[in-house]
């Protein structure tokens, strides 16, 4: 039977209100924003760390519901909050890897919208097992009873600076001078908070200004004593991966990098622990700090980035793809049963960085 006119006008009248009321629920719910068909391109700057992660499918398609499509760059930390050939560019975010970086930005004079910390890993030292089973003898290295290696990287330092042979520290299997190599912490993160936390080892407490004249020289000493200083955290665990036992015996790294290396693919992983070869290890300073990564709003419209950063599916990827933990330092989800005994469920020996005029102060005398 046909439907009357009435009918037929109630009918669209009802499908209208549906309809626009499914958009203003769509619309205030800003997981669902990419339904509307509208898409946000962000350009902005990361840490190399990053990378993989923004390049990650699910990742791309989870930050596609919020509506947004990310333009990400690589470009060290210390770079993109202090350079104006990247400043010039207009990003509008910036997402380095220290939340230092902040105040350095601000002193810059980028005007910051907003600022968060959406992840969090903390620094490490890789190495191979061979490298560790002498440290372990000569007393450098310890197992927790959960079966993670910790550090005592003071007195690694103070071999260092004492011009110390591989074999003096029980790894007979290298020759020459003990060394640990990090990025160059004039342009990377990572080697920036070394440098950091290495001053504040020789001064026995987190590093004043004060503490500058009387232990910078010995910062600088180990800085020296690296060589070439890779311009990037990523470059740098390729490389050491790629030279092996003896191309880069000890490096300063992200701890998410291994994790997300394995998980890349977790049969090389088994083949690798299977193997007869040289196998990487993971240590942990005794203390460390901790990496923060704060997303930097400079433009109001890379507000919407941190919602879908904080998000429970985005901080999930984080850590089950990228071994990236929380913004309080813990995991946000399922290890997979790769890395299920890899990784310590909190880090507690953690250090404060030095505040950022110090770190600046520092800079200047360890550049290459």
């Amino acid at each position: 039977m046909a439907l009357s006119r009435r009918a037929f006008g109630v009918g669209l009248l009802g499908a209208g209100v549906a309809g626009t009321g499914g958009y203003f629920a769509v619309r205030d719910r800003p997981e669902l924003q990419g339904l509307l068909g509208s898409r946000t391109t962000l350009f902005g700057f990361v840490g190399g760390e990053k990378e993989a992660f923004l390049a990650d499918p699910d990742v791309i398609r989870a930050l596609g519901g919020y509506g947004l499509t990310v333009d990400s760059r690589v470009a060290g930390s210390v770079e993109m909050v202090r350079e104006q050939a990247l400043l010039s560019q207009r990003p509008q975010f910036l997402w380095p890897s220290s939340s230092i970086m902040v105040d350095i930005a601000r002193q810059n004079g980028i005007n910051i919208r907003n600022d968060r910390v959406v992840l969090n890993t903390p620094i490490v030292v890789y190495s191979w097992q061979p490298v560790v089973d002498g440290l372990m003898k000569a007393g450098l290295v310890t197992v927790t009873n959960e079966g993670h290696h910790q550090l005592d990287l003071k007195a690694l330092l103070d071999a260092i600076l004492a011009g110390s042979d591989w074999s003096k520290l029980g790894v007979n299997s290298l020759y020459g001078r003990a060394r640990i190599v990090s990025t160059d912490p004039n342009r990377s993160n990572s080697g920036f908070m070394f440098a950091g936390l290495v001053l504040s080892l020789f001064s026995g407490n987190v590093a004043t200004s004060g503490d500058l004249a009387t232990f910078g020289g010995k910062v600088q000493a180990i800085f020296r004593n690296m060589g070439f200083k890779s311009p990037s955290s990523g470059k740098l665990f390729d490389q050491y991966l790629a030279g092996g036992l003896g191309g880069e015996p000890m490096i300063v790294g992200y701890e998410n990098q291994l994790v997300e290396w394995i998980l890349a693919d977790p049969a090389r992983w088994e083949r690798i622990k299977a193997s007869a070869g040289a196998k990487p290890v993971v240590l942990y300073p005794r203390p460390t700090v901790y990496s923060a990564h704060p997303l930097i709003v400079v433009d109001e419209n890379a507000n919407r980035l941190i919602e879908a950063l904080v998000s429970p599916k985005l901080q999930e990827l984080a850590w089950t793809r990228h071994g990236f933990r929380g913004p309080l330092g813990t995991a946000t989800g399922n290890a997979d049963s790769a890395i299920g005994s890899l990784l310590p469920a909190e880090v507690d020996a953690i250090l404060p960085m030095p505040d950022a005029g110090v770190l600046l102060s520092l800079l200047p005398t360890l550049v290459s």
